[in-house]
């Protein structure tokens, strides 16, 4: 048992290292001065956000000041240019630009009477101030996100300057330097808006839960788990690749981190029992992008759209849960697909440990999940409070687990058992404070977009445009988006691609979809372009997880990320389903009008419905997932094929099949779609026997 504890914990350390490398941060020499300054200030930060948990602060001084310690890691972990010398050193240099950058970040903490009292008369220290901190944002953008997100808010504040002498279909009458530098950096309408308020109050507190689950073993203890469980079926490590991927996505925002943390364990496997490279990378980049579209974190996402919507966040969790767990088991049946196509079995079943043995010694990472989804669900407490709670739980199971697994082994509890639990600690909150930086700084380069939109009404623009080029179809009106979300999220993070994509598109399409007699959620918008954002993490030519995959994999991350965005393709006709047939988000119905009811939306909450949507979305599904694999029993023919894909509407939008066909019900519509999987199936079955 010893030595696996060792094992486990040269595994967390070498997973933190290699995220730290893909994410191109500095690889300091541990024990240096300027290693244990960003230890610190990692550690103070989340100290600060569990403080004001419990202490009720100021929610623009809560603000300020988590982007102040953003931008100082940020400028202390990302070097301006990856040389061998910076990245082992922290340069002179930034020992200038950081306070610069926290300086600006805290400016309007030291003067927030003072700012209210002039408000809209600034003065030109505040203009100022204004410039360079936004000038020093977004080099620490460009240090931790790279180029894409700060040229877009550039593109922005270049659109609101220069309004006038756009072409005339986009053309506005300008704003001035004061007017922009004030909505963007002197109110709560751009930087320190919504998108950075939710990263502060919600999203650093889950990341840290996840950051110090990571770090007591979870992880590993998921990927083994998964693989114990699956490694003995075909394909058995692509399969334990899937689940270990779903599994971490619960606790881990990044795809990247995702990828790396089971990649590292499964794509080897993979190999060895035959998946070629690229297609065991392109596994994990599928399982591992999903991996955001799991509840509760769901890539820090869930939170955003919950506060943009006015919704709680149980809600948002609620009507994703759903699509997230049926795409999921279309990635699993399409790794079963791939394993038959490929002839590849399992592993030897006596090779694998038994897993209730893993199951049982794990349990005490799983009861903090269960705990927190109980206090979120169950108990109605609000996102904040019960990660606090969690974090305080996990933090308890990580101080008794190292005496404890003495104790059973029969080893004497010393001052360094004691005291190791407390060390993990410290280790996790550094983790989360350090995962945090990119989602802090993409939070707040995203709100310059966000008061863009709002000082320009470019949002009523843009829905003139969309409309024109569309035709008034709301089948291209979504395509479009898709299309611009896709483009948009292969530089972006997944976050930042949501809240552009909110704030540009998703008003749009409820316009739209309103203009042409369509009655849909606000929600079904908002998952739609969070969809497409994730599916850009695979999407050549940046796929940042696709590169991450393929550099364990050994493979070309552009064909990597071309055959997982192929099994990918599932997961972007989930969005067009949901859209159409929200019953996909268990809502029945809009109702704008109920006075009882503020989101205007009738839950589905009747069981037997609920497994009925679950299941026939699954089949249709399987359906179309072996349509573009060309497999079921053999390979399929393509006459076959067009079957298959007639299934995937019957099952996904019977809604729409009943009304254009003249079937009378949603239930014929199943009928007809199970009738016609059952064909193809029988079709398999005959040609199996020949």
């Amino acid at each position: 048992m010893k030595e696996n504890q060792h094992l486990d914990e040269q595994f967390i350390e070498d997973e933190e290292k290699l995220v730290e490398k893909l994410e191109g941060q500095r690889n300091l020499p541990e024990g240096s001065w300027q290693y244990w300054l960003i230890a610190i200030l990692a550690v103070a930060w989340s100290a600060y956000q569990i403080y004001v948990v419990v202490v009720p602060t100021n929610s623009v001084f809560v603000r300020a000041f988590h982007l102040a310690f953003a931008l100082a890691l940020a400028f202390a972990m990302y070097p301006m240019f990856r040389t061998q010398k910076t990245m082992t050193t922290i340069p002179w240099y930034n020992f200038l630009i950081g306070p610069a950058a926290v300086l600006g970040a805290l400016y309007i903490y030291f003067n927030y009477d003072a700012l209210n009292a002039r408000s809209g008369a600034w003065s030109p220290l505040d203009v100022g101030m204004g410039i360079m901190s936004i000038f020093l944002l977004l080099k620490a953008a460009r240090r931790t996100l790279g180029m894409a997100l700060p040229v877009i808010a550039v593109i922005f504040i270049l659109y609101d300057y220069l309004g006038q002498y756009m072409p005339d279909m986009i053309a506005h009458k300008g704003a001035s330097i004061n007017k922009i530098v004030g909505q963007m950096y002197l109110t709560t309408e751009g930087i320190f808006g919504v998108p950075l308020g939710v990263s502060a109050s919600y999203v650093f507190l889950f990341v840290l839960f996840g950051a110090l689950l990571e770090r007591a073993g979870a992880g590993k203890y998921f990927i083994d788990l998964a693989y114990a469980l699956l490694g003995k079926y075909d394909g058995g490590p692509a399969k334990a690749s899937v689940a270990a991927s779903g599994m971490m996505g619960i606790i881990s925002g990044s795809s990247i981190a995702n990828t790396v943390t089971t990649g590292t364990f499964t794509i080897p496997l993979m190999k060895k029992l035959g998946f070629p490279g690229y297609k065991a990378a392109s596994v994990e980049v599928a399982a591992s992008t999903n991996g955001q579209l799991m509840p509760p974190i769901m890539g820090a996402a869930a939170f955003i759209i919950a506060e943009f919507l006015g919704l709680a966040y149980t809600d948002v969790i609620m009507a994703a849960a759903i699509p997230a767990f049926v795409s999921y088991f279309a990635l699993f049946y399409i790794v079963h697909l791939e394993a038959k196509k490929l002839g590849i079995k399992g592993e030897d079943p006596s090779k694998l440990e038994r897993a209730f043995d893993i199951f049982k010694g794990g349990l005490h990472y799983i009861i903090p999940i269960f705990f927190l989804m109980y206090t979120l669900i169950g108990l109605r407490q609000s996102p904040q409070m019960a990660a606090f709670n969690a974090i305080l739980f996990m933090m308890l199971i990580m101080v008794i687990q190292r005496p404890v697994y003495a104790l059973m082994e029969g080893r004497k509890i010393d001052g360094a058992v004691l005291i190791s639990g407390f060390t993990d600690i410290g280790h996790g909150m550094i983790n989360g404070a350090k995962n945090m930086v990119p989602i802090a700084i993409a939070t707040a380069v995203a709100g310059i977009v966000v008061g863009s939109v709002t000082l320009t009404g470019i949002g009523l623009i843009l829905s003139e445009v969309i409309e024109e080029i569309s035709g008034g179809y709301i089948v291209a009106v979504l395509f479009f988006t898709a299309i611009v979300s896709l483009v948009l999220g292969m530089g972006l993070p997944t976050t930042a691609n949501y809240i552009v994509m909110a704030a540009l598109t998703a008003p749009v399409i409820m316009e739209l979809t309103g203009t042409l007699g369509y009655v849909i959620p606000a929600i079904a918008a908002h998952l739609f372009v969070f969809y497409f954002g994730i599916l850009a993490d695979d999407t050549p030519p940046v796929g940042m997880a696709a590169y991450a995959a393929a550099g364990i994999a050994k493979s070309d991350p552009i064909k990597t990320g071309l055959q997982g965005f192929a099994y990918d393709i599932r997961t972007a006709i989930l969005p067009f389903a949901f859209f159409f047939n929200n019953k996909l988000l268990l809502i029945a119905g809009v109702d704008p009008l109920d006075p009882n009811n503020p989101s205007g939306w009738q839950w589905i909450t009747n069981p037997g419905e609920i497994v009925l949507i679950f299941f026939t979305a699954t089949a249709g599904m399987f359906a179309f997932s072996s349509a573009t694999q060309g497999w079921v029993l053999t390979r399929t023919s393509g006459f076959e094929r067009l079957l298959l894909l007639a299934v995937a509407p019957f099952m996904l939008v019977p809604n729409i099949m009943a009304e254009k066909l003249g079937l009378g019900s949603e239930y014929i519509s199943y009928v007809v779609g199970f009738g016609l999987y059952g064909l193809v199936y029988f079709m398999q079955k005959n040609k199996v026997k020949n």
